[in-house]
């Protein structure tokens, strides 16, 4: 039996992010027998995924962190020079000209540039610095890929995605894994002491400045005046301490449950009755397909592309709507009964199902090394 094609995956930090989520649902479903990954990882990351990767035979090689930018490029450098790829495969969005840069230098032949991210001037120094190597990006790539149009655009250019030159792979996710189940439903919220009659709002992602988890806050302040009701936070990062203690300040400590990093998150999903996103900007947001895919309705900011509304129980909403509005919604939303169950079907039908985009990337990556199949 021939060697499967070993594809470089650049990942920059592993923690529990959507990039890291849509990575790992890809390798999960890939025939190994056929393509597997070897991963490129900052050594400053919390890596969970460590264990499950070496199990399934991935090859694992740890770099430098950013802060060591000089130090970072030789180590990556040398490493696919030496491993030989046909494809290196870059996840790291504004940040990809680097891996990019050195898969040229090493001769790697397919140089895939992904971008998964999309950019808000409320960052400062980090905007300004993503709006810098932005054009960059294309220079050393051969082959631009988003998760998105929005994110396409936002990286390569209208015309570039016009003259179809970007590759779209949605942000696919295991969708029976995320389907609504009942019996979960109800021995999660036993557990986390939640009775029948309380609305759950949830949000899962990292607590920093783009997540905008402050007027979240807010909302569900304005949603306890209205309801009986918890908010539970699922995530890690900077920002936690400050949001802890502005739930603090608004008396609302009983009430917003901080779950921290959850490998899986399914189970919080189905405990939920409804899903908060007021982001200042994404690129498709998996938490958002995961969420619909769970049943949940859900309200996202006017700043998440069109492209994240996939069923009946999506809308967005505009930042600039009060608190009041958007717990109203929230309210009037979770009261409509609906049949969670057939919402995964449906959001599979849409091309969001990651063993299909699995298999799809597969041959993808097959035919750009010569090694496709005849169909």
């Amino acid at each position: 039996m021939s060697e499967p094609l070993r594809v470089a995956q650049i990942m920059g930090k592993m923690n529990r992010g959507g990039v890291e989520a849509v990575v790992m649902n890809y390798y999960r479903a890939m025939d190994k027998t056929k393509v597997q990954f070897d991963f490129f990882v900052d050594s400053d990351s919390e890596f969970p995924q460590k264990e499950e990767l070496e199990q399934a035979g991935a090859g694992i090689f740890m770099l430098p962190p950013y802060s060591r930018m000089w130090a970072w490029q030789k180590q990556l450098t040398k490493q696919l020079r030496q491993g030989r790829y046909a494809i290196v495969h870059a996840h790291i969005n504004t940040m990809n000209v680097f891996s990019m840069f050195c898969a040229w230098r090493a001769g790697v032949p397919v140089r895939i540039c992904h971008n998964h991210s999309t950019a808000h001037r409320g960052e400062g120094k980090k905007t300004i610095l993503k709006y810098l190597l932005r054009p960059f990006n294309k220079l050393f790539a051969t082959h631009w890929f988003a998760c998105g149009k929005k994110a396409a655009e936002w990286m390569y250019g209208h015309r570039a995605v016009e003259q179809k030159k970007v590759i779209v792979l949605p942000n696919a996710i295991d969708t029976a894994r995320f389907a609504f189940d009942e019996g979960q439903r109800n021995r999660l919220r036993e557990q986390l002491q939640i009775e029948q009659d309380t609305l759950v709002l949830g949000h899962v992602g990292r607590f920093c400045y783009q997540k905008n988890h402050r007027f979240l806050v807010e909302i569900f302040a304005e949603l306890r005046k209205m309801t009986k009701a918890k908010l539970l936070m699922i995530g890690e990062g900077e920002l936690t301490q400050q949001i802890q203690d502005l739930v603090r300040e608004k008396g609302l400590e009983k009430d917003v449950v901080f779950l921290g990093g959850k490998q899986n998150t399914a189970p919080y999903y189905d405990a939920m009755d409804a899903f908060c996103l007021p982001s200042f900007y994404e690129g498709l947001p998996v938490v958002a397909i995961e969420a619909q895919c769970s049943g949940l309705p859900c309200l996202l900011s006017d700043q998440v592309t069109e492209e994240a509304i996939l069923t009946n129980r999506a809308e967005r909403f505009s930042l600039e709507n009060t608190a009041c509005q958007w717990a109203h919604w929230i309210v009037e939303n979770a009261r409509i009964p609906d049949q969670r169950q057939e919402k995964a079907a449906l959001i599979a039908q849409k091309g969001f199902d990651g063993a299909q985009q699995a298999r799809d990337l597969q041959e993808y990556y097959r035919r750009l090394a010569g090694k496709g199949e005849e169909r």
